[in-house]
């Protein structure tokens, strides 16, 4: 009888083990929520991501340990792509998988999952944008700050006249990220002394708005230098807005956008109106926010903020640039006159 129940007591036990074996390699299961794929630097973005995947993969399959499935879905662009979003985090919450890495479309649109993901023990982190309202277990971005400072530190040196300078904005309002870019952008035309008249504002954000931004410009300013330079906070729309205006002729407009679409680094190798394109490490930029998730479906110290470097692509720095992929270079001093002289690769964190 005694036999008996102890061989009934290791068949349980086995089982147990069997059980634990199995769960402790069964993939940490990711839900994945990009943005748009229309949108190059995104389409990069999510190649980083994936790419980080396979590597995490390949090192806990060498050690016996639990990798990552990715759970994808894409959101699409403009508002029926940030609708689409929302129910896709919704369901992606109800699933409760691991860890949820989202690319938000609107800063406030996802507060609400984003707080259902929190009451449900599930740790988010997004990337590229932030989410206001709920609580976020990393924020993984371009320093997008540096991104417009550069811009416009650049304007200063190339239009060093008293005469305040002619400017256009073509902006978006709804995301974080370029929204810093606009604010680093007037805080260094201001920290170097250059005096500034906005003509006017125009929002977009992808190719379609920004096209319709720039028919728009042609038909408010049609005069040759009634408009000295035009700042976009992105290549999305802003590469759009260069085509329209080089079509016409407008070649006499300096441009000053954000991300390093190679279309936009032919523009400036052909001096066709772009001037400077702070480029983001796109690739990086995905692969950090693939290791601050993995991390934080493993249930390990994971920065709050992580900001990726960004680059100024310019006439005199084209050789340095490596491509959205990187590596990221070493620092070097801008040929160029600026209150920070050096550029430097830095990623910046903060808990």
């Amino acid at each position: 009888m005694q036999s008996r129940f102890l061989a009934i007591c290791l068949a349980l036990l086995c089982q147990v083990v069997a059980v634990e074996a199995k769960e402790a390699v069964q993939p940490f299961r990711v839900g994945i929520l990009y943005w748009s794929m229309s949108i190059p630097g995104q389409v990069a973005m999510r190649k980083g991501l994936e790419a980080e995947a396979d590597s995490i993969n390949a090192a806990a399959a060498s050690r016996g340990e639990r990798g990552v499935r990715l759970l994808p879905e894409v959101a699409g662009d403009g508002a029926a792509g940030v609708e689409r979003q929302i129910a896709q985090m919704q369901s992606m919450v109800a699933s409760k998988p691991d860890v949820i890495i989202v690319q938000p479309t609107d800063n406030a649109a996802l507060a609400a999952p984003l707080k259902a993901a929190n009451a449900a023990g599930i740790p988010v982190v997004a990337y590229d944008q932030y989410i206001s309202g709920g609580q976020l277990a990393a924020f993984v971005t371009s320093d997008n700050r540096q991104a417009g400072y550069l811009d416009g530190e650049y304007l200063a040196a190339i239009f060093p006249s008293p005469t305040p300078l002619k400017l256009i904005l073509v902006e978006y309002p709804l995301v974080s990220s370029t929204v810093e870019r606009l604010n680093g952008f007037l805080d260094a035309l201001r920290d170097h002394g250059k005096a500034f008249k906005i003509l006017k504002t125009y929002e977009a954000v992808e190719p379609v708005s920004g096209r319709k931004a720039g028919e728009a410009i042609l038909r408010d300013f049609p005069e040759r230098n009634s408009i000295d330079a035009i700042f976009t906070v992105n290549d999305g729309g802003g590469l759009a807005v260069v085509d329209v205006l080089a079509k016409a002729g407008r070649d006499e407009i300096a441009v000053a956008s954000i991300d390093g679409d190679p279309k936009s680094v032919e523009n400036i190798r052909a001096r066709r109106l772009t001037r400077i394109d702070s480029a983001q490490f796109c690739g990086p930029l995905g692969a950090a926010a693939m290791k601050a998730g993995y991390a934080a479906a493993r249930k390990q110290a994971v920065a709050k903020q992580i900001l990726v470097p960004v680059f100024p692509i310019t006439a005199e720095t084209l050789d340095r640039y490596p491509g959205w992929l990187g590596p990221i270079p070493t620092p070097f001093k801008k040929p160029w006159s600026a209150k920070q002289p050096l550029w430097q690769g830095d990623k910046v964190t903060s808990k």
